[in-house]
């Protein structure tokens, strides 16, 4: 029987013994055998995303992504019960992680340009490690929201969320003065939202500019605008 004893003199924990003679703790094989589970489920998940990025998700079959992994199909069941639990798990990850660090952008500024400049360069910074994700969710964002239950309805839950914190920093900025008040905060939101995220379609790592370098140039647009200043058109 696997138990962990605890030596009630000296609080040692107790060994078995593998045939051969050798001490190994219990604890420890343990502990490496569910590392060595999680790290394997967390290959999967990554290798089955990729897939959904470069075929789409409903084109990816089971049988693809076990082929990709080098295991059987029915290895991979194992880890998952299905395609739609992998790809639930790639985008709840993303979407999780968005919001975490949004949240922490909101706590931490009280200025609504500068809370603005910073979720502008925490959706840029996304495109490297979420990638995939992201692909996911521009390429197939309809078809799973289509799928019958409530299993995705987290996705607009989520976009409601995020939508509703980039609006009221906008509104905000509009109330002290620092934005223009001529501006529809929904639409300049979906403006921004979508320029970022269309963003991966075309970015690649290595390139002459990174995400901060993007990041930098989108804030200086957004906010100092394209025109020089000669030449910028009166304001209404």
């Amino acid at each position: 029987m696997n138990k962990l004893l605890l030596d009630s003199h000296n609080g040692s924990v107790n060994q078995r013994k593998d045939p051969g003679g050798a001490a190994a703790p219990v604890r420890g094989r343990r502990a490496a055998a569910a590392g060595s589970a999680s790290e394997r489920r967390d290959h999967l998940v990554k290798l089955a995303a990729e897939l959904f990025a470069r075929k789409g998700f409903q084109a990816t079959t089971v049988r693809e992504i076990a082929l990709e992994a080098g295991i059987l199909s029915g290895s991979l069941y194992h880890h998952f019960d299905s395609k739609e639990t992998i790809v639930d798990e790639v985008l709840r990850t993303f979407l999780e992680d968005l919001i975490a660090r949004y949240r922490v952008a909101l706590d931490n500024g009280s200025d609504p340009r500068a809370v603005l400049s910073e979720m502008v360069r925490i959706g840029f910074g996304t495109l490297e490690a979420h990638r995939a994700a992201i692909t996911v969710m521009q390429n197939d964002w309809n078809y799973l929201r289509s799928l019958p239950g409530d299993r995705f309805d987290y996705l607009v839950r989520a976009e409601d969320e995020v939508e509703r914190m980039w609006v009221e920093q906008i509104k905000r900025g509009q109330a002290v003065g620092q934005f223009r008040a001529d501006v529809d905060p929904k639409l300049t939101y979906r403006m921004i939202r979508d320029t970022i995220w269309v963003t991966v379609r075309w970015f690649r790592p290595g390139g002459r500019l990174d995400t901060e370098g993007l990041a930098d140039h989108y804030v200086k647009v957004l906010f100092d605008g394209l025109a020089s200043g000669d030449g910028a058109s009166p304001r209404p």
